[in-house]
């Protein structure tokens, strides 16, 4: 697999939706970027605050930047806040230090797309974006 379609996109939105559905989450928005971090499919669920789609976007757009989740980029951001504050001013998409953005990677490791959730707690916006690339049948850089 060398490219996430929309195809594998739409399973993602619809998984994650599912898994929030199950869990009784708040009201999420998933963003589904392709590797360059353009937009392939966006969706926010009845309820959902305005800023959604730009955190769920910058939540998926900086985990590719960076080459790391950004749960782990939240890690990072208490260890060197400078660092990982500065980025938003030259990070066209964003970048949001919390978890909930998901590198997607293909079969030699290389990423292939990535995943943005918010909505509900970051630990939960990650879940659902775990159950959605596992519906999608692909997997996320570990």
């Amino acid at each position: 697999m060398s490219r996430i379609t929309l195809a594998h996109a739409n399973t993602i939105i619809t998984s994650a939706l599912e898994k929030g559905a199950e869990l009784g989450l708040k009201p999420l928005s998933v963003a589904v970027l392709d590797p360059g971090g353009h937009l392939l499919a966006f969706q926010r669920q009845d309820g959902a605050s305005t800023l959604r789609p730009e955190i769920a976007t910058a939540k998926a757009a900086g985990a590719l930047a960076l080459g790391v989740s950004s749960r782990t980029i939240g890690d990072m951001a208490a260890d060197r806040p400078s660092f990982i504050g500065s980025l938003g001013a030259i990070a066209p998409k964003g970048v949001l230090p919390a978890a909930g953005g998901v590198i997607v990677v293909g079969a030699d490791g290389f990423p292939i797309g990535a995943v943005g959730i918010t909505g509900d707690t970051s630990d939960n916006d990650e879940l659902c974006a775990l159950a959605g690339i596992a519906a999608a049948g692909l997997k996320p850089q570990e």
